[in-house]
């Protein structure tokens, strides 16, 4: 069957994946003398789709499991979903929602069910993405649900594992539990995470305050951009080398609106230059006011809140002191637990006056303002740019909160984790992320992982009535069964209640390593492929997820969880902006491969906005920079599009026109092998190694070229340069073997012997299909499509191309004398080439060309030379004698040109190059007139472009405002404007001498 006219990823891509998979060809060996290779893929939340750095990151693994497949390992890649609580939760409660319920009307067990029914129905989004993107991943491993989706972190086996964990750490007292300040959404109702928390520059307002000082001598000026949160300072704080507040030190000043007076402290977190000098201490509800009150705790108040968990202001009606708040539940229509945590006084008890109680912060903070203005202690109030802290997965502004949270002590784990970075037994590419890490783990805090949310691992701890149990008021075990024998071990046979808390999703993803694997059994799996040998992730999850990582699996197996962590870079928008939903600029890879037009775009774009004022700008974006939608480039194109982009560098900037032209690759690939199956199926293509068959010149250099690019590409491959990698194939296919072999092997196909034309065939299929291997990892599905009709003709067996070994290098069929030889060739041809196109020859007008030089060099190079630069005949001819007068001028151009080339008239107004030891002659008759007045009429259009060129760049306006590209590029085109006039303006003056 003839292969069709033009490349169609769509139908060539649905039909390969899903015969691989049914085939298992992803699945790993049970051929236990293959060497391992497993890479562990960062499990996306099971509510997610696939987003650009997906993509990018998945491409990347694929590549990876591929070309390790195709080189004889045992290659696994070992895949699942993340449980996502927060997200998981937010999904199906807006579903709720919708029907006008709450999780409360289903009530816990209920809502977990609810959870899971969706999970079922909706979970597998994301995976079946992956499967468009060509991701042969091994579906079946772990994959205890028979989803065919791997594992997912709340499975059975899964859960039982984190269980464990927990339980063992407790028992080895490296799980506390305790009071700390945490990142509260006050929505949701849980802490959350850095990574959850999104801190963009928007516009606020910053407020200078008077405190007075409690005896009267004067005041000083604080300056914030929270004055709600005056209401719980117990401090001001100034720099110790500020003379100016020297004398201040150890006074005490009166916290406005209240009747409280507060310390003045010195310390060195205060920034001499910011504001006022003097900065109000807020323990309670900042970070970095935690910190300041630790260094001088000593002499403050114990911390306290003023806000209540869904962000009021509290009010007298909270207990005060003690444990109390730990059971007394508010009557309240979310549910779940109000107020501040610990030692927690009155409102009354810290000076709130009534007016602000249980007011929102923010109608609480217009309030202040007002009343501070009106007793005149308001110095100023002026816009100001900040960046505000939100939940990433509602939006609202997070309140640092001070709660009771579950803790893992991190400093005996970070040990560890520096110690097998430090002895090399885990190495990051590039090598400088190894610094980011380090400086991390050396000032390490403990890590929260608990979170106040009803779907996740739920923390298998169990309160006791308030009696004591080895000093704590519960019990943690790995059921409630057991919770209970140990309580009634130690005298205690009241009833248990669980902890109404869950772990954070990042305690179970930190475990994959080894959980994945069947982790706490000692299975063949854990044997095999722990450690992995790499890790591809992003480098914003290198705290959150891959130290985590190394600390866990090295504290339970002993082993690191993986050989190397390379870090992909970030993906940004063309103009170099980071994607965000909120901006419009974020690309779904999916309408990359398939296309989407400019409605749908749009739509999609703004569907679960979570500030409704972004829609407007989404659309002028959209609009703006795709007006016709995003056309279709298939994933081969996606792929090989990310590969390419795949630097050592920190980001990187995603440009559609870079799609389009991996697409033309493609096509470009397989237009070649049309050409090679039309000349080639049915012939004799060497095979039978009985036949002799010559390999020409060409032919050898071809062979020797691919040779390097296979070497080329396995160093991209081993180094992690898959830009490099890319680069390589890329420039073989392209420039090589397609502009310059395919054209060079017509010559022989037309004009050689048999033995010729059959080592000529021989030669295109076996590197054709050598080609499609090195390419491969990259680009799957069109590699696969040809492979199976190139392979054949070149003698190659075997089902899939997946299972093919991976081409190696072969140094020794370089042939470094032919490659001269061709290097020569190329300039002869290009520099022909350059005489008819300066000389406006038309391309259907054949001239003789006359060529000085080795003559037995000119007669191998002359058919090739006629067929490729379109001439009616290649004569070598005897060199000219020149008289004396002009040798050393000859001789000194000569030497000038002999590694280039150039156009000129050397005796004569003949079109003349010379190219190294040749010199060419284009044999033509020029009309002077007629060719004067083109060069003239197109040396006008070039000074027109050139003067709109340099109005525009003059034009401040245009070079401040348009986009940086836009300017580059039209310098470029000024650059390129002056340099072909420079070319014809000689010309003219010549064709006029």
């Amino acid at each position: 069957m003839e292969l069709a006219k033009s490349f169609d990823p769509h139908e060539v891509e649905s039909r390969w994946y899903s015969l691989w998979e049914s085939r298992g060809y992803f699945r790993d060996s049970s051929d236990l003398q293959k060497p391992p290779y497993c890479i562990q893929l960062p499990p996306p939340n099971v509510t997610g789709t696939l987003h650009m750095g997906h993509a990018f990151q998945q491409t990347l693994m694929d590549a990876l499991i591929r070309y390790h497949r195709m080189r004889g390992l045992n290659a696994n890649w070992v895949v699942g979903t993340d449980h996502a609580g927060i997200a998981t939760q937010i999904v199906v409660e807006r579903q709720l929602e919708s029907e006008g319920k709450t999780r409360h009307d289903l009530g816990r067990e209920g809502f977990v069910k609810r959870v899971w029914d969706w999970k079922q129905q909706s979970g597998s989004t994301i995976t079946r993405q992956m499967r468009r993107l060509g991701a042969s991943a091994n579906w079946t491993f772990a994959d205890t649900e028979g989803q065919k989706a791997g594992y997912f972190t709340m499975d059975a086996r899964m859960s039982r594992a984190v269980i464990e964990v927990f339980v063992r750490l407790h028992e080895q007292g490296l799980i506390y539990r305790g009071k700390r300040l945490v990142n509260w959404d006050p929505e949701l109702g849980t802490a959350v995470s850095d990574l959850e928390v999104d801190s963009e520059e928007e516009d606020g307002k910053i407020w200078e305050i008077r405190y007075p000082l409690e005896d009267g001598s004067g005041s000083v000026v604080v300056a914030t951009t929270r004055p709600e949160t005056m209401l719980g300072d117990v401090a001001v704080a100034v720099n110790p080398k500020d003379e100016r507040y020297t004398a201040l030190v150890g006074k005490r000043v009166l916290l406005p609106l209240t009747n409280r007076s507060i310390l003045v402290v010195a310390d060195d977190y205060v920034d001499r230059e910011f504001g006022t000098g003097c900065v109000k201490i807020t323990p309670g509800h900042d970070f970095n006011d935690y910190k300041v009150w630790e260094r001088h705790r000593q002499k403050l108040p114990q911390l306290f809140s003023i806000f209540t968990l869904e962000g009021k202001v509290i009010d007298n009606s909270i207990p005060a002191a003690g444990e109390q708040w730990q059971n007394y539940v508010a009557p309240r229509q979310v549910g779940g637990k109000i107020g501040p945590v610990g030692t927690q006084p009155l409102a009354l008890d810290v000076g709130i006056p009534q007016k602000y109680w249980k007011l929102d912060r923010f109608d609480a903070r217009k309030l202040i303002v007002v009343d501070l203005k009106a007793q005149g202690l308001l110095v100023s109030e002026r816009p100001y740019k900040l960046r505000v802290p939100r939940s990433e997965r509602t939006g609202v502004i997070v309140e640092p909160m001070l709660t009771n949270q579950w803790f893992v002590k991190m400093a005996h784990l970070a040990k560890a984790g520096l110690e097998v970075v430090a002895r090399s037994e885990v190495k990051f590419f590039p090598e400088h992320w190894t610094t980011t890490y380090n400086q991390w783990l050396e000032n390490i805090q403990d890590w929260c992982i608990s979170r106040q949310l009803w779907w996740g691992h739920r923390i298998p701890a169990w309160y006791t009535d308030g009696t004591l149990i080895d000093g704590e008021r519960f019990v943690v075990a790995r059921t409630e069964k057991e919770a209970g024998e140990i309580a009634k071990r130690a005298g205690y046979t009241g009833d248990l209640k669980q902890d109404d808390d869950v772990l954070d999703t990042w305690f179970s993803s930190a475990l994959v390593p080894f959980t994945s694997l069947g982790w706490p059994q000692d299975t063949p799996d854990l044997k095999r492929f722990l450690p992995s040998s790499v890790l591809v992730t992003g480098f914003d999850i290198i705290f959150f997820w891959v130290a985590r990582m190394i600390m866990m699996t090295q504290r339970f197996t002993g082993k690191v969880p993986f050989h190397h962590v390379y870090i992909n870079a970030l993906v940004r928008d063309a103009e170099g902006e980071k994607m965000s939903k909120s901006k419009g600029n974020t690309l779904d890879p999916l309408d990359l491969i398939d296309g989407i037009g400019p409605d749908a775009l749009i739509e999609k774009s703004t569907v679960g906005l979570l500030r409704g004022e972004h829609r407007a700008k989404i659309e002028k974006y959209i609009k703006a920079h795709y007006p016709n939608g995003i056309p279709s480039f298939g994933a081969d194109a996606v792929r090989f599009t990310l590969a390419s982009l795949a630097t050592f560098a920190r980001t990187l900037n995603f440009d559609l026109s870079r799609c389009e032209g991996y697409r033309n690759f493609c096509n470009k690939l397989w237009n070649a092998t049309r050409f090679v199956l039309m000349n080639c199926e049915g012939k004799d293509c060497g095979q039978d190694e009985s036949k002799s068959f010559t390999l020409s010149f060409v032919d050898r250099w071809i062979i020797g070229q691919l040779q390097r690019t296979e070497a080329e590409v396995t160093k991209g491959f081993d180094e992690y340069r898959f830009d490099f990698a890319a680069r390589a194939i890329y420039e073989f296919v392209w420039n090589e073997y397609c502009d310059w072999y395919l054209e060079l092997a017509k010559v022989q196909l037309a004009n050689g012997s048999d033995e010729e034309q059959r080592g000529t065939r021989r030669t295109l299929v076996r590197v054709l299909e050598a080609v499609l291997r090195l390419a491969h990892p990259v680009i799957p599905f069109i590699t696969e499509e040809l492979w199976q009709r190139i392979a054949p003709l070149a003698g190659k067996t075997g089902d899939t191309i997946m299972l093919a070994p991976y081409p190696k290098s072969q140094p020794e069929k370089i042939d470094e004398t032919v490659e001269r030889e061709i290097a020569i060739l190329k300039k002869i041809v290009n520099a022909t080439r350059n005489l008819r196109g300066e000389n406006g020859i038309p391309p259907g007008q054949r001239a003789p060309l006359e060529v000085e030089g080795d003559e037995k060099s000119v007669e191998r190079f002359a058919p090739y030379v006629k067929a490729l630069a379109r001439l009616e005949s290649v004569k070598p001819v005897a060199k000219r004698r020149q008289i004396n007068v002009l040798m050393p001028f000859f001789a000194r151009l000569r030497d000038f040109f002999r590694f280039g080339l150039t156009t000129t008239s050397l005796a004569s107004d003949t079109p003349t190059a010379v190219v190294g030891d040749f010199r060419l002659k284009l044999i033509i008759e020029v009309d002077v007139a007629a060719e004067s007045a083109r060069l003239q009429k197109e040396i006008s259009r070039l000074e027109g472009e050139i003067a709109k060129a340099n109005a525009k760049l003059s034009n401040p306006s245009f070079v401040e405002r348009a986009p940086s590209a836009v300017v580059a590029q039209e310098k470029e085109r000024l650059a390129n404007f002056s340099a072909t006039l420079g070319k014809l303006r000689p010309q003219l003056d010549k064709l006029k001498a």
